[in-house]
């Protein structure tokens, strides 16, 4: 009983009904929220018409839930991060995996220094978005309305941000730059996605960075002066003011800028900086995406469409590509624009929350 009560005041900061709406509160014999309330709802919806007119299908996708459910089921059996325990080499509290995550600062691969349910879940998640893609596709294939599978997409999208989130909060874990009271911040976002696989600082940006990559693949930018000005206004105009204050509050920092020249078109900073110095001294004033790969001698993918595994494959290039930079000391961005844009957004919060408790 002591032990609880001090595991619960070493702790008190995550509060998980702040995290989660009603619909998500996860299943009480699982850790990991498996459908949320509306995921349930439109599975629901489908699967019925499935039974009648696919059968096959319909067993299959149901056999695929039972999966989902019971892998969800066995990694809950690996111990809560959220609590105290005493496991193989001592004791683990939250807030020691907490100051782990922010001490440790070695190089490379951070698989094998993370705690076995976050590997696990990761598994799990991926699992999840591959069903809520087949389940889109699904959809479509059967005449069904634009707005069901187009629901699907859209949480398949979500769940990819999620995945993507982890990937932010480590690297900005392990950014020498950030104060440590906001990587304590960061690293109990990172416990509650992993004990969850549900993040709700995720859920409320997803929206805009899959505006941002939906605006982006409309533009045809002309590689010439390669600064991106107008693609980046059209781009500004299309989405909300939090992002509109981000581009006017951080576009000035030279890191944001060439993060964000690397999201704009496609290609590495190393490229642009290349492709650059090849039109001034050919003369040549302006290029299509379709011939950056001529010019560069390369075949690049300075192009890519709106399937979630595009969005994710070409951010995580961008991700390995600013770690090399930032452990070699190399010129250009060290952080993807979803680095610097999360941790803007996480900030303006943060400071949202200590004005609101001061004015109490």
């Amino acid at each position: 009983m002591e032990d609880k009560k001090l595991a619960q005041d070493q702790f008190v900061s995550v509060d998980i009904s702040e995290f989660f709406g009603p619909q998500e509160h996860k299943d009480p014999d699982a850790g990991i929220v498996v459908l949320t309330q509306h995921q349930r709802e439109i599975y629901k919806r489908l699967i019925e018409k499935a039974k009648d007119i696919a059968p096959e299908k319909y067993e299959s996708f149901q056999q695929r839930m039972r999966y989902l459910q019971e892998l969800a089921k066995s990694i809950a059996n690996f111990p809560s991060l959220l609590e105290r325990h005493n496991i193989f080499g001592g004791e683990r509290t939250p807030q020691s995996l907490i100051d782990s995550l922010i001490e440790h600062q070695t190089e490379g691969d951070y698989t094998l220094q993370l705690p076995s349910k976050a590997t696990l879940g990761k598994g799990f998640l991926v699992a999840k978005i591959h069903t809520f893609s087949s389940l889109s596709k699904f959809a479509k294939s059967i005449k069904e309305p634009e707005e069901v599978w187009q629901d699907f997409s859209a949480e398949t999208n979500s769940m990819m941000f999620s995945l993507l989130a982890e990937d932010v909060y480590l690297n900005l874990i392990h950014d020498k730059s950030i104060p440590n009271d906001f990587k304590q911040e960061l690293a109990t976002s990172l416990l509650l996605l992993w004990e969850h696989r549900s993040d709700q600082n995720i859920s409320d940006i997803a929206p805009t960075l899959l505006k941002i990559w939906t605006a982006r693949r409309k533009l045809a930018p002309a590689f010439g002066t390669m600064m991106g000005t107008s693609e980046l206004l059209l781009l500004s105009m299309q989405l909300d003011d939090q992002w509109t204050s981000f581009i006017k509050t951080k576009l000035g920092d030279t890191g944001v800028s060439q993060a964000m020249e690397e999201f704009l078109f496609g290609i590495s900073h190393e490229q642009i900086v290349q492709l650059k110095t090849i039109l001034r001294t050919k003369g040549i004033p302006a290029i299509g995406r379709d011939e950056v790969s001529k010019f560069l001698g390369v075949h690049v993918k300075a192009d890519a469409g709106l399937d979630y595994r595009d969005f994710y494959s070409l951010y995580s290039l961008r991700r390995d590509n600013a770690r090399v930079r930032a452990r070699m000391g190399l010129p250009g961005p060290h952080k993807t624009i979803e680095d610097y844009f999360i941790q803007f957004v996480m900030e303006q919060n943060k400071e949202k929350q200590n004005n609101d408790s001061f004015a109490k």
